[in-house]
């Protein structure tokens, strides 16, 4: 009788379901002895400043109707290989905001087996980040690093510590296995993506990486800037479904053949292969309409997009282009001339210390106005700013490189003067724009 009245006291003050307390739960576990080997799985999300685990799944193994996420601490180590990560960055807590019951992919149950920690995300928090951005004598870019997760409960000193597997929305409906051997011999990797559609034909979105996404991984540049945005479910009613390609280059867009980085000055050693390599994913897939492919990038993408306009504007029904890296001074005015009548819509960032404006975008824009372009567009901000509101709205500003950001969300709709960019006498946005679009 005395142990039932101890029991129902602990069920009081604790909250701990019945079904914790069973004769085979850890509740005989209090004096401090750790049960470790508990499963759990990673949730990784794409967020506008990059990746992070955003939720762990936590295998229970046994039936369960509620949990508090009180009961729960989250510790997280991040290390590798290929550098020495700082301290503060390298380890630290996670904190927990909500949970809930689930099933094993994150799913909300009623009742279930297993539970989902929603964990605190931010564009200040590499704690929650499982990538890490590496440059020294070997590596440069963006690399999946080692991360590891310790889930204690409190109270029953229960301990998951055991990775059994990962779930990357959006970047799993992505194929990642994709490979081109150009005919210079170079071979790139790609990622795409095939839209469930019953059209005849589906319009192609090629997005090119940045600088800091090269390598042989075609999951870096889907992830670490959201570039799997254009499979969401937010963007691809616009084009109706629409496939996704996002080549990847084993070194920067804009190296020379001394890997070197041009821009525009010479010619750099991948267009001509890329192209190639679009060609051939256009010709394995012939439900691709050919009259509306577009390309688009940032920074070192955002030139190779540009390049590829230059070279072929009877190809790409439009170009959607930010933090655009190839300068005016190396584009001739018979190339102006040339792609005046291909749609492009830029966005940049007026503080971008990385690709300066007025040395790139500002002069490309005003003369293709000058040439008498017609569908032109140009959202050229002040800064890039938290637009979730969640880390300080227009009050916090990320790196005034990242404008890629407004792309990606499907947020740039106002044009070089300010107005908002109109299609058919409605004011739209840079992806609804873009779909409109057509050779």
């Amino acid at each position: 009788m005395k142990n039932t009245i101890l029991i129902a006291l602990i069920l009081v003050l604790t909250h701990i379901p019945m079904s914790l307390l069973s004769k085979d739960s850890p509740v005989e576990k209090f004096s401090g002895t750790l049960i470790q080997g508990g499963e759990y799985t990673l949730i990784i999300e794409g967020y506008d400043w990059g990746p992070a685990v955003g939720r762990v799944v936590l295998s229970m193994g046994e039936q369960l109707t509620e949990v508090s996420a009180g009961d729960y601490t989250v510790t997280a180590r991040r290390y590798t290989e290929y550098t020495q990560i700082p301290p503060e960055k390298a380890s630290g807590d996670r904190n927990v905001i909500y949970a809930y019951v689930s099933d094993e992919k994150g799913n909300r149950l009623q009742s279930g087996k297993n539970i989902t920690l929603v964990l605190a995300v931010g564009p200040d928090l590499a704690i929650g980040s499982p990538i890490q951005y590496i440059r020294n004598e070997k590596y440069r870019g963006n690399y999946w690093i080692d991360y590891e997760l310790t889930i204690t409960h409190k109270l029953l000193n229960k301990v998951w510590d055991t990775e059994i597997g990962r779930i990357r929305p959006l970047i799993d409906s992505f194929d990642l296995n994709g490979t081109f051997k150009d005919s210079n011999g170079i071979t790139m990797s790609y990622a795409s993506f095939s839209p469930e559609t019953a059209n005849e034909k589906s319009p192609l979105i090629i997005w090119l990486h940045g600088g800091g996404e090269g390598g042989t991984d075609a999951s870096i540049p889907i992830i670490a800037n959201r570039a799997a945005n254009y499979a969401s479910d937010e963007i691809q009613p616009y084009f109706g479904g629409a496939y996704v390609l996002a080549p990847q280059c084993p070194g920067a867009w804009m190296h020379n053949s001394d890997g070197v980085t041009t821009h525009g000055e010479e010619d750099d050693i991948y267009n001509k292969g890329l192209m190639e390599l679009i060609r051939n994913y256009v010709s394995a897939n012939p439900k691709i309409d050919t009259n509306r492919i577009y390309v688009g990038g940032c920074s070192n993408g955002g030139y190779m997009a540009f390049k590829l306009i230059l070279l072929y504007p009877e190809y790409f029904a439009a170009g959607y282009i930010s933090a655009l890296a190839y300068q005016s001074q190396y584009i001739s005015d018979q190339q102006i001339q040339a792609i005046k009548d291909v749609p492009i819509w830029f966005v940049h960032s007026r503080d971008d210390g990385t690709t300066i404006p007025e040395k790139t975008v500002v002069p490309v824009y005003n003369r293709l106005i000058g040439a008498g372009a017609k569908n032109i567009h140009f959202s050229f901000y002040d800064h890039v700013t938290d637009i979730t509101g969640f880390f300080g709205g227009d009050n916090y500003y990320y790196n005034g490189h990242w404008s890629w950001i407004y792309s990606h969300a499907n947020h740039a709709n106002f044009d070089f003067d300010g107005s908002p960019v109109m299609l058919h006498k409605r004011p739209v946005t840079i992806m609804e724009w873009l779909a409109a679009q057509s050779n």
